[in-house]
């Protein structure tokens, strides 16, 4: 992967002010803008460089862990950024958009929608929604190659839209650009029967998972009790759309001794 640098490409010192940062960048999105550089299409990669720094940079938590991987990683510390961040990620919450459309009005440049779409196709989508008391637009961004199915599996950050109205607006989302979001399979409960010995010590052993008709090894911990419950992490309902399967939860039955079987057994006889 090439390294980059996203205070050399935005042309600041890496002390630079939130307010200098996107001072340059307008200055940088004027002079790379498609609209004034039409004779040049190499520009359009050098304005989503400089588009990926500006969100990067202009976000005190992305620009905290950009410089945090840079100083345990030195010249990888690009590479283990981007393995933390999808391009989804970076562009979240940016308002890249609102500083090209205000050069829109200001210079008769096209707009957000149009620039964008040229640059990364199908790799974004904006959306607007109103509503009595509450309004918004923004946009979504998905890297390469989204939009070339006519559905896709995109995970929409439950941080993005908060609340009840956030759960209304996903739902939205998902419908315009049709998407279908990763959903995490549903945790299941069984019994595993152990006798006072294996509870106490701790055993390893083999469990038929009826559910799957599959057999597990299960590591039994000393000193389990009585209802306490074993996790067998993804061995639980799969996911749906891509997501990852939920767990196995193993409550524990502690099996009574032989003798006292026995005695319970004719207890109940005699009563008859």
């Amino acid at each position: 992967m090439n390294q980059k640098d996203y205070y050399h490409i935005l042309e600041v010192e890496k002390g630079a002010s939130p307010q200098k940062i996107k001072e340059v960048y307008r200055r940088l999105a004027f002079q790379y803008h498609p609209d004034r550089n039409k004779e040049a299409p190499s520009v359009v990669e050098r304005m989503k460089e400089i588009n990926e720094a500006y969100a990067v940079l202009s976000d005190p938590k992305k620009r905290r862990d950009y410089d945090t991987f840079h100083e345990q990683y030195g010249p990888h510390g690009y590479d283990r950024f981007k393995q933390r961040y999808s391009d989804q990620d970076i562009f979240r919450g940016s308002d890249i958009n609102q500083i090209f459309e205000e050069m829109a009005r200001s210079f008769g440049f096209r707009g957000f929608e149009d620039v964008f779409k040229e640059s990364y196709g199908q790799g974004y989508r904006t959306f607007e929604f109103q509503r009595p008391g509450a309004s918004g637009r923004g946009f979504l961004f998905f890297g390469p190659g989204f939009g070339r199915n006519k559905s896709q599996r995109v995970p929409i950050p439950s941080d993005m839209f908060p609340g009840y109205f956030g759960k209304f607006i996903k739902y939205l989302l998902k419908k315009i650009l049709r998407i279908k979001e990763p959903e995490r399979g549903k945790d299941v409960g069984e019994i595993i029967y152990l006798d006072p010995r294996q509870a106490l010590e701790g055993a390893r052993g083999k469990y038929l998972h009826r559910r799957r008709s599959k057999e597990l090894i299960v590591i039994i911990p000393p000193g389990m009790k009585e209802g306490q419950k074993i996790r067998l992490k993804g061995m639980g309902a799969p996911g749906k759309e891509g997501g990852e399967a939920g767990d196995l939860y193993l409550k524990v039955k502690i099996k009574k001794p032989l003798i006292e079987r026995v005695k319970n057994f004719l207890k109940v006889q005699s009563t008859l």
